[in-house]
């Protein structure tokens, strides 16, 4: 995965963000091996929803979930998805594909 550093950039509530597949983080930010398996999780998202369509549903999805309890970040289904699956070192290998839809419902 490329990794671009920058200064202001995201924004400080976001450890980095996975734009196309490339990672950008801030220069001081330590890439834990649970962070990239996170943004590579992203990557197989947008690759499998043809990179466009990763973008809409992200888009669509959040505003839906706006007015609803709780941060709508945390509550999107490719969020959850990433941050469930991020500790493990081998999600990757045996992930089906569109398990980010398992992740629609509400959390409980």
């Amino acid at each position: 995965m490329k990794v671009i550093r920058m200064r202001g950039f995201p924004p400080k509530r976001f450890a980095a963000i996975n734009i196309l597949g490339i990672l950008v983080c801030r220069p001081k930010l330590e890439l834990t091996p649970a962070l990239i398996n996170h943004e590579r999780i992203h990557t197989i998202q947008m690759l499998e929803m043809a990179v466009i369509f990763y973008y809409l549903w992200y888009l669509g999805e959040w505003l839906v979930r706006i007015p609803m309890r709780g941060r709508a970040y945390e509550n999107l289904s490719f969020e959850r998805e990433a941050y469930q699956n991020m500790y493990d070192p081998d999600y990757l290998k045996h992930r089906k594909p569109y398990a980010w839809t398992h992740y629609l419902r509400r959390k409980a």
